[in-house]
């Protein structure tokens, strides 16, 4: 019976999703990128382990290393500032530096690779432990934006150690473990980044650049006043019922610093800002099934894209289910 390699499964499977999405134009050119990336990686160690073509070996830690960058790329493009080519050109040197040592020196990459993917790895853990706030995120999305990210990189480490795990397969002896190895962890890695970085909700908004340097904090502005004008906005204008609001957005209709903003809400209000925005999302909501709403009604008329998210923000904020406060509200009646 013929059976299909994991690596070549999860090419296709990549693949397929690649071009799915590319032909519907609902994710930006950065995720269609690592996702590409992901899928001819997957591709070429199938065909170098599996059906022989050892010439394509030579080519493979170059397109590996593709990957680490494009995931870095991806998330700060989704997550926290739009994209900067003059800065973020730098990132084409660790690719570089792999053709480099592929022509010229092959005995470094078992070291080049793992620290590749270890370090953007480490700088996106990094980045959310230091600030999980991300100013580009959905704030209907919750923690989710960065539990996918967290993700992300902890898959790149994983894959790093599986060099490093191959490595010292090599050095014992046990060469023949090297495609068994390959076949598990890479395969599980390129998936869960396709994977992952495919969810709506690792993907914030496209904001474009402001032309303009970010306003400096102002001193004279304390957290209760800033809290004050931010409650008054919330209360006139209603931004939180745009799906698709971010921090980014609030901050610049209050001309504040979006480190500013975020940290007042921390200290005033004790919570971040997507619950703070979505307890104004839920309570909007509570008020439209009041009024005889159905549950999907009430959910999108009021900033929500997703019954997970909005079930979640709702038993968060009111203790039940959007079903139970209808059933509860109909027996009062």
């Amino acid at each position: 019976m013929l059976t299909l390699p994991i690596t070549l499964a999860v090419a296709l499977i990549l693949g397929f999703l690649a071009l799915r999405h590319a032909v519907l134009q609902d994710r930006s050119v950065l995720f269609l990128a690592l996702l590409a990336a992901c899928a001819v990686q997957a591709l070429l160690i199938s065909l170098t382990q599996h059906y022989g073509l050892s010439q394509l070996s030579v080519i493979q830690p170059i397109t590996a290393v593709a990957a680490p960058p494009l995931a870095w790329l991806t998330f700060q493009s989704a997550a926290l500032r739009p994209l900067d080519p003059k800065r973020d050109v730098l990132h084409t040197l660790g690719p570089a530096f792999t053709a480099f040592c592929t022509v010229f020196a092959p005995v470094a990459l078992d070291m080049v690779l793992p620290a590749l993917f270890a370090g953007y790895g480490l700088a996106i853990l990094i980045r959310l432990r230091r600030d999980n706030t991300l100013p580009l995120a959905r704030l209907e999305a919750g923690p989710l934006p960065a539990r996918i990210w967290k993700t992300v990189g902890m898959l790149l480490i994983l894959s790093a150690l599986s060099d490093i795990l191959i490595a010292v397969a090599v050095g014992l002896g046990h060469v023949g473990m090297r495609p068994l190895i390959i076949s598990i962890f890479t395969s599980f890695t390129l998936l869960g980044i396709g994977l992952l970085s495919l969810s709506r909700d690792a993907e914030g908004t496209l904001e474009v650049a402001p032309k303009q340097t970010e306003p400096q904090p102002d001193p004279a502005v304390n957290d209760a006043a800033l809290i004050a004008r931010l409650d008054a906005l919330m209360q006139m204008d209603r931004p939180y019922l745009d799906a698709d609001l971010t921090l980014t957005r609030l901050a610049r209709r209050l001309h504040v610093p979006i480190k500013q903003l975020s940290a007042a809400i921390n200290r005033a209000k004790g919570e971040n800002i997507s619950r703070y925005v979505n307890g104004f999302r839920i309570r909007h909501a509570c008020q439209r099934l009041d009024d005889g709403d159905n549950v999907t009604e009430a959910m999108l008329s009021s900033g929500f894209n997703t019954k997970s998210n909005f079930n979640r923000e709702f038993a968060r904020v009111t203790g039940q289910s959007p079903s139970a406060h209808v059933n509860a509200k109909s027996a009062g009646s």
